[in-house]
């Protein structure tokens, strides 16, 4: 499972680079006391989280007294990610001089990382970055791929297939964002901004 939440995260990592987990386990409550137990059964409670800080359950099964305690854990995710090279202020367009790979824990905040230059270069930061501090996508303000009023190709996406045609947009087309177009026969439908004079609709 942490196997996997970690794949999400490294989605934009450099090629080839591989996550190293660490996992930093925490005390129990010192002012209890458990009666021994022959049979420990460990499970991840409901709604937590699998990276980053996040509490382990422990459920005695088999024993004089069952009893059942929460443990303190926190997952780090270690790969290797772009990072402020140098105190970098809000509006700042980043260059290759700004940037820098080393090692970073991606499960340190929610907000996946970015380790491909080609996803940050040209980019206009929307907050300040510290020296050594991860570049997420959250950082980065979005890109506008087109104004209100131009003419868009939309991909309608279903099962098996694809269909395109033209539309009008009825507001800026920005970065992952949900807007409504204008098709050829003067319907109104809504879809994601995908790219440059892109918007993709599901079926």
């Amino acid at each position: 499972m942490a196997q996997d939440a970690a794949g999400i995260l490294l989605g934009t990592a450099p090629s080839g680079s591989r996550p190293r987990i660490e996992v930093l386990v925490g005390r129990l409550d010192p002012h209890l006391r458990l009666a021994p137990c022959q049979k420990l059964e460990p499970y991840l409670p409901a709604g937590s989280p699998v990276l980053g800080r996040t509490r382990m359950g422990l459920r005695c099964t088999q024993g004089s007294k069952h009893w059942n305690v929460s443990l303190p854990l926190q997952v780090r995710v270690w790969a290797r990610s772009l990072t402020a090279s140098t105190a970098l202020p809000v509006g700042t367009v980043l260059q290759a001089q700004h940037l820098v790979v080393a090692e970073v824990d991606l499960a340190a905040l929610p907000d996946p990382a970015i380790g491909q230059p080609d996803s940050a270069l040209g980019r206009t930061l929307s907050r300040g970055l510290e020296p050594g501090q991860a570049l997420r996508r959250g950082d980065l303000k979005l890109r506008q791929w087109f104004n209100t009023g131009d003419t868009v190709r939309i991909t309608a996406v279903g099962e098996g297939y694809a269909i395109s045609s033209e539309g009008q947009a009825l507001g800026p087309g920005l970065e992952g964002q949900s807007i409504r177009v204008r098709t050829e026969t003067g319907r109104i439908i809504s879809g994601m901004v995908s790219g440059d004079r892109r918007v993709d609709v599901a079926l």
